[in-house]
C-alpha cells in the first residue's frame, strides 16, 4: 500500500548511476508522492546527499538551495573528456609523468582563487531555452558559458599520481567537474573526474541520509523518514504564534515585530509556527512606515 502524500524533507543518499530526476520519478511512482522536487541536482556519476522536497516542502526550495555544499571527489590526470568526467568520451590524452606531487597539490589548492568557471557542455544549463546537453548530443555548437562561483575550502585528501582525492566546500551551483577540467588545463596534461560524493548540502549531512533502496523497499517507514515542515529548515529560528496572530498571518496581515525579532537569523528571517507546532510561514524583518514589521516570505499552511 502506498503511503499518503507527505509534506516535508527527505534527505536521500542518491546512488551513483541514475539521474536525480530518475530517483525522484521512482519515489513518485513507487511511493505515490505526486508532488515532489529537490534542492539541487546531482550529476549521474555523483552519489550523496540529495535533498528531496515533498508536498508543501516544495515551497522551501529557494531557502534550501542557497547554502554551501561539501564534496569529496577523485580525479585522474592525463586525459580530458567531453563531459569532464569518466562518463564522457575521451577527447585528448597527454603525458602527466613530469607533474610532481607538489605541483599537483598546488593546482588543487588554486581552486580557492577561482571566482568563475566554464559551464560543462554536457549540463542542464540552458542556451536560448535549450539544455546544453541536448545541443551537445545533437552535435550542435555549444556556446561557452561562464558562471560566478564561491570556493570557501579545499583539501587534498591523498595523492597517488595520476590520481588525486580531494574535498571542496563551495557555494550552490558549482560544477566540481569543471574545477577538475580547469586543473587539467592548468597542468597542461588534462584531467577528468572519476568519482564524486556530496557529503553535505546545508543544513543536511550524509550521515542522516537514507538510501534509495531502503526508502523504496519500506514504504511503511516513509513518514518517519520525512522531516516535518516545522523541521525542514533546522538552521532557521522558529517562533510559535498565538491563535490570534496565526489567524492574522493566514489572512495576509503584517505583524509588528516584538521580542521574537531578537531570535531572527542574520538576514532577519524566522519561521512562524502555529500554536499546534505546525509550520505556518516564513517571514523577514522589514522597516515600513518607520516601524519594524514581519514581511511574509512564504505561507506554508495547507490551503
Amino acid at each position: 500500500m502506498k503511503p499518503p502524500q507527505q509534506d516535508g524533507v527527505l534527505v536521500l543518499h542518491k546512488p551513483s548511476g541514475p539521474t536525480s530526476t530518475a530517483c525522484l520519478e521512482r519515489i513518485k511512482r513507487v511511493l505515490g508522492q505526486k508532488k515532489i522536487g529537490h534542492a539541487g541536482t546531482l550529476d549521474p556519476l555523483a552519489d550523496g546527499v540529495l535533498v528531496v522536497l515533498l508536498g508543501q516542502a516544495t515551497k522551501l526550495a529557494p531557502y534550501l538551495t542557497e547554502g554551501e555544499k561539501v564534496y569529496k571527489g577523485s580525479l585522474e590526470l592525463g586525459k580530458a573528456t567531453d563531459t569532464y568526467d569518466s562518463q564522457g568520451q575521451i577527447v585528448s590524452t597527454a603525458d602527466w609523468s613530469q607533474i610532481t606531487e607538489a605541483e599537483a597539490r598546488a593546482a588543487v589548492m588554486a581552486w580557492l582563487e577561482d571566482t568563475s568557471q566554464i559551464v560543462p557542455p554536457y549540463s542542464a544549463a540552458k542556451h536560448k531555452g535549450k539544455a546544453l546537453y541536448a545541443l551537445s548530443r545533437e552535435g550542435k555548437e555549444v556556446p561557452e558559458k561562464r558562471k560566478e562561483i564561491t570556493i570557501s575550502g579545499v583539501e587534498v585528501v591523498s595523492i597517488d599520481l595520476p590520481r588525486i582525492d580531494f574535498r571542496v566546500r563551495c557555494g550552490a551551483g558549482t560544477y566540481i567537474r569543471s574545477l577538475v577540467h580547469s586543473l587539467g588545463m592548468r597542468l597542461g596534461c588534462g584531467a577528468f573526474m572519476t568519482a564524486l560524493t556530496r557529503e553535505h548540502s546545508h543544513p543536511f549531512d550524509i550521515a542522516e541520509a537514507h538510501t534509495l533502496d531502503a526508502v523504496l523497499d519500506e514504504p511503511e517507514a516513509l513518514a518517519e523518514r520525512v522531516l516535518s515542515m516545522a523541521r525542514s529548515l533546522p538552521h532557521w529560528p522558529r517562533h510559535t504564534l498565538s491563535e490570534h496572530d496565526a489567524a492574522l498571518v493566514k489572512n495576509g496581515a503584517q505583524l509588528d515585530c516584538g521580542p521574537e525579532a531578537e531570535e531572527a537569523d542574520a538576514m532577519g528571517r524566522i519561521m512562524f509556527l502555529s500554536p499546534q507546532g505546525e509550520a505556518l510561514a516564513l517571514a523577514q524583518k522589514k522597516e515600513r512606515g518607520g516601524a519594524m514589521v514581519w514581511a511574509l516570505l512564504r505561507g506554508l499552511w495547507r490551503s
